[in-house]
């Protein structure tokens, strides 16, 4: 197989400057590609999707005309998007800026109030919002980290810049795949990943027990970390049980914690062991059901005031999904620079939010040329594309946008980067974005690569499982060590 006839139709190409000219960083890639004999890539590329079925590498998809909920194999394609160097540079300086800001403004919701008082953000907005708990005020968790694990979600737009799509700071999921990707293609390109230096990644585990240890390190020489799932049952219980054992912790389930004087005890066969640390998979309304929702089946009853005692740290902390919200995300551009006094570094999609009377009216005006979406909907729900909508469904989502504007924004139509992919014989683009995974504890660690999701329907703008999105691979070059001469993009291999 070759490139050939690739096309890259207008849009920005991760791999090719234009249909003939790939980009010097790329150009190990195609080369490497290109020698391989007639099948052998597609013979590659059905090798790893047999590793990945015999892996166990699945998510769980509920299934509304079967009433069940479905196992299936994440969908996977082997040619990796490559970032440069500089590319990386400027991701990591804007991710590491963001998550700083957002962490400073949810902490100072729950006490001060200041960026409140000063009208840079709508109280109305955060006192709306599903996400935000009372149950928090006046409260600051261990080390004053309210968000330790975020996924960010990152586009690329046709100018070539990078874009904030949204913020993911409740339970981001999807790094496990990350980790499992990486193995595959270390087996799929066993030489390039000799002749070309890559970011590595297989240490993310380390990071994050260090980051959630860090939390009570103040209070004990090793605090003793859990990781708390809903159970298998859960779609993305696969991820649980790989961060778990990645990390050599106890995966454990509500009915396996006990709260006795404000501390929590993990329940063994040798009796009751003191719990530091919860990285919870749960969401906020399910961890404790003397607080948040009675019927909870799957929290720990204490589990809060054990965690307010400051005996127990909980990651991501309850409450941070306030910044989760995508209605504040369309103020996280003032947010950093109220209280970093920034701009910045990579700029959001440009947000209406329907709340407000003025951008409201633009979005019924203009609902043909957006995207709207719920604020508190995940996995690609609710969403409607302005350009590819019938009448109905802008007329459906004009009359839920004025029946609650709160729960609405709307941004511009973007032009997502694409991809060279294997469809059939033959290489096509498609629309990918990124989720970084940043790690916040001492200091604040960004994960070189992160979840390339590709919406492997042709044309289709949604990467999410979901919705028929798939992953890839993303390698991170090392600056300045791209091959054995120094030059930029790589060598042959």
């Amino acid at each position: 197989m070759d490139f050939k006839n690739y096309e890259t139709e207008n849009f920005y190409d991760e791999v090719f400057k234009d249909n003939a000219t790939c980009y010097e960083w790329t150009r190990f890639l195609t080369d490497r590609i290109e020698s391989l004999s007639d099948g052998e890539l597609t013979g590659r590329q059905k090798a790893a999707e047999k590793n990945l079925f015999e892996m166990g590498v699945t998510f769980t998809l509920y299934s509304e005309k079967k009433k069940a909920s479905e196992e299936n194999i994440f969908p996977f394609d082997i040619i990796p998007r490559v970032v440069s160097s500089q590319d990386w540079e400027i991701l990591e300086r804007g991710l590491k800026q963001r998550i700083r800001a957002l962490n400073l403004f949810i902490n100072d919701l729950y006490n001060d109030r200041k960026i409140l008082r000063d009208g840079v953000v709508p109280k109305s907005l955060i006192l709306s919002s599903k996400e935000f708990r009372l149950e928090c005020v006046g409260f600051s968790p261990p080390k004053n980290i309210w968000c330790h694990i975020t996924g960010t979600d990152v586009i690329r737009h046709s100018d070539g810049n990078f874009y904030i799509l949204e913020d993911n700071l409740r339970s981001p999921s999807g790094v496990s795949y990350v980790l499992e990707n990486r193995e595959l293609l270390k087996r799929t390109f066993p030489k390039v990943f000799d002749s070309v230096d890559i970011r590595p990644i297989n240490d993310y585990g380390l990071h994050l027990l260090n980051t959630l240890q860090y939390l009570l390190s103040d209070r004990t020489l090793n605090p003793k970390v859990v990781l708390l799932t809903p159970g298998i049952y859960n779609s993305a219980y696969f991820e649980h049980s790989f961060l778990a054992k990645d990390m050599g912790i106890e995966l454990v389930e509500g009915r396996d914690l006990v709260c006795i004087d404000d501390f929590i005890y993990l329940k063994t066969t040798k009796g009751l062991e003191k719990v530091d640390v919860i990285y919870r998979r749960i969401d906020d309304n399910f961890l404790d059901p003397q607080v948040f929702r009675s019927d909870s089946m799957l929290g720990v009853p204490g589990l809060f005031n054990a965690y307010k005692a400051g005996n127990v740290a909980i990651a991501n902390a309850p409450g941070c999904g306030v910044a989760d919200d995508k209605i504040i995300y369309a103020y996280v551009e003032k947010i950093i620079k109220y209280y970093l006094g920034e701009d910045p570094i990579i700029a959001n999609v440009p947000t209406y939010v329907c709340e407000d009377e003025k951008d409201r009216k633009y979005v019924l005006d203009n609902i043909e040329k957006l995207v709207v979406k719920p604020a508190n909907e995940s996995g690609g729900k609710g969403i409607v594309f302005g350009p590819k909508a019938t009448k109905e469904e802008l007329a459906e989502a004009k009359r839920q946008i004025k029946a609650d504007p709160r729960n609405y924004i709307a941004q511009t139509t973007m032009s997502l980067s694409r991809v060279p992919v294997i469809v059939d014989d033959h290489f096509e683009g498609r629309h990918v974005d990124l989720r970084p995974f940043i790690l916040y504890g001492k200091d604040i660690f960004v994960l070189p690569g992160g979840l390339t999701r590709v919406a492997l329907r042709k044309g289709s703008m949604i990467v999410n499982s979901s919705q028929g999105g798939g992953s890839k691979d993303t390698w991170v070059l090392a600056p300045q060590k791209r091959n054995s001469k120094g030059k930029s993009g790589g060598r042959k291999s």
